[in-house]
């Protein structure tokens, strides 16, 4: 069995994360794995999963930010904002210049309102969204803050058919938890008065963990290799070294002194290395919030 820790795979298409979690819980040999944040079928690269302990940290772990290498595709909307779903509306996109892209790349970027797809797995009234969506309902979906650091095209190229034109857009994003890519392309094709929707989408980075730290699924079926849970916890998070005093009152779950960490998860560490929590600073005190070896 393997010890608790984080893996970090490169995703491949046309499997759902959680395909991924069945069959890292077979090469694990453990129930005990989570992902932290999904990511669709059609996409590929780095999905972070927890083992053992190392699942306590994946609510943490998506509040990170996170960079993609994707595909828009202007002059056709789809009722799920990318490839795997069905044609909608269809506009000759000879029109649209780079400069007009590049404009309407600008306007996404930064703190923007966004509405998330209708298949999603936002929850109205209690019910996933993109349940209500194969139902045949559309369902109204708040507008959401979410912030877009950096959206970089780095190519733009026409495609031709027989009904007329398409713009392809290669783009690197790099975004807070919690942006669809999938809005970006549906909103910047709105934007643009042709539609739009996303055609492909590579997850190179979340949070400290990039594709350098990332093996396939064949890679690890040859030689099980994770993150340990210490490194784990030092690579995502300020770490804190704790006094024999200061890890007892931690692992039964007491407060201790606040430090000047900020108000983020801050990794609590025994004096030998061993991750004993994370912790979380307040007002007066910092209090454990995860607790991986309680008394």
């Amino acid at each position: 069995m393997a010890e608790s820790g984080v893996v970090v795979v490169d995703k491949p298409a046309d499997w759902t994360s959680h395909d991924v979690v069945a069959r890292t819980r077979g090469l694990a040999r453990t129930r005990r794995v989570g992902h932290a944040g999904t990511l669709d079928p059609m996409a590929t690269g780095v999905l972070v999963l927890g083992i053992e302990k190392g699942t306590k940290l994946l609510g943490h772990l998506t509040l990170t930010e996170k960079v993609y290498e994707a595909t828009i595709r202007l002059g056709l909307t789809t009722n799920t904002d990318d490839a795997e779903g069905e044609p909608l509306v269809r506009a000759d996109a000879s029109g649209v210049g780079e400069e007009a892209v590049r404009a309407a790349v600008g306007r996404l970027t930064g703190q923007i309102q966004q509405i998330p797809p209708q298949v999603s797995a936002i929850k109205v009234d209690g019910k996933r969204a993109y349940k209500s969506a194969r139902e045949g309902k559309e369902v109204a979906l708040k507008a959401r803050t979410v912030t877009v650091a950096e959206f970089t095209v780095t190519d733009v190229r026409r495609v031709l058919d027989a009904d007329g034109e398409f713009v392809d857009v290669d783009a690197s994003v790099t975004c807070s938890s919690g942006t669809y890519i999938r809005a970006l392309a549906r909103d910047m094709g709105a934007d643009l008065g042709v539609g739009g929707h996303l055609t492909a989408l590579r997850r190179t980075r979340v949070g400290p963990y990039d594709l350098s730290r990332a093996r396939t699924l064949d890679e690890l079926a040859e030689e099980f290799t994770q993150v340990p849970l210490a490194e784990a916890v030092a690579a995502a998070f300020p770490a804190r070294a704790l006094s024999g005093d200061e890890e007892q009152r931690i692992r039964h779950g007491n407060r201790i002194e606040p430090d000047e960490s900020g108000s983020g998860p801050v990794g609590l560490f025994a004096q030998d290395g061993r991750v004993i929590a994370l912790g979380e600073n307040r007002r007066d005190h910092m209090k454990p919030v995860v607790v991986f070896e309680p008394a």
